[in-house]
């Protein structure tokens, strides 16, 4: 029971409070640790392709390795000192995990600068969230930018470590953080990180299988709750939930665009290369900055509606019915 009131409390905290920029983030540590040890692998393994793949498998393993053993450590320790001190760190730890509010502030920046027809700010604001090039994009490709980003988030910054938790606490999630920080920093299929970053980028997409069903899922949900076209948002999940060059990504954005009614996906430029993609979901009216907004209360709804289905699964598996 002290998991799931930890969980709860994190994630009431997240809403509530967001990410502390003027603190040292976890994340921010793990990608610190990510970038010192690719200096470091690359160095010692050398460039070859095979070079690079051990490499990259060692950074894996020792990345892993470190995020799942600190928060274990210190929260063993703090155990033995005290529960309640154990109580309150692994809280902390959950509302250092979760990025709801971080996710929406983000994005929402987005939805400002295109009320304010500023689509150069709208470009820039997206560039920090999104890995495609944004220079040169419309205001409809900005917003559908935006709304790609919340959802695939949705699953592997919300919903993913929540099921984490739930299964093995701070020490699991974040190893899970770990693993997607790893994809987000050196998964990317161009010259520098075909090799490096391959196996980080397939752990991730095993990672990331379950959850992001789980997620899509729960989403549908979501948009019958909000008033949104649930219907159609399962008839694009059941259709293009596999238009996507990530097994898991159109998981989610497709319940978006069937729930939006619009058309998601296609190919964009990556650091100058074009890379070609599906479309997910039907071009059925144009998109508008609104629906950023609206995506964001799906997330919420979303996360909601997540935390509640896998605290009565955790309190069915305590207190079995019979």
């Amino acid at each position: 029971m002290e998991t799931l009131a930890a969980i709860s409390a994190g994630f009431i905290l997240d809403l509530i409070l967001g990410d502390p920029h003027s603190l040292p983030h976890p994340i921010c540590l793990i990608g610190n640790l990510i970038s010192f040890l690719e200096r470091s692998l690359r160095k010692i393994f050398g460039f070859s392709n095979r070079g690079l793949l051990v490499g990259g498998g060692v950074l894996v393993l020792l990345v892993t390795a470190i995020c799942f053993a600190i928060p274990f450590a210190l929260l063993y320790v703090a155990n033995l000192v005290n529960p309640w001190l154990a109580f309150g760190l692994e809280t902390i730890m959950f509302y250092q995990i979760f990025a709801t509010k971080c996710l929406r502030d983000e994005s929402m920046k987005v939805y400002y600068a295109l009320q304010k027809g500023d689509l150069d700010e709208a470009r820039l604001m997206l560039s920090w969230i999104v890995g495609r090039d944004t220079k040169n994009l419309s205001e409809a490709e900005v917003t559908k930018g935006a709304v790609e980003t919340i959802a695939e988030n949705t699953a592997d910054g919300i919903i993913a470590p929540m099921l984490y938790m739930f299964l093995g606490g701070a020490p699991l999630a974040f190893l899970y953080k770990g693993i997607n920080t790893m994809d987000s920093m050196v998964g990317y299929k161009n010259d520098k990180y075909l090799y490096f970053g391959r196996c980080a980028a397939k752990l991730d997409d095993v990672a990331n299988f379950i959850p992001a069903r789980i997620t899509g899922l729960v989403m549908i949900a979501a948009a019958y709750f909000l008033n949104l076209d649930a219907k159609n948002a399962w008839k694009i999940f059941h259709r293009d939930r596999y238009n996507h060059l990530s097994p898991n990504s159109a998981m989610t954005e497709s319940v978006a665009a069937g729930a939006l009614n619009i058309q998601l996906g296609g190919g964009h430029y990556y650091f100058g290369k074009w890379v070609h993609k599906d479309t997910i979901g039907d071009d059925i009216r144009p998109v508008k900055a609104e629906d950023i907004a609206t995506t964001n209360n799906l997330l919420y709804m979303t996360a909601v509606l997540s935390l509640i289905l896998f605290t009565l699964i955790y309190l069915l598996r305590i207190f079995p019915v019979g």
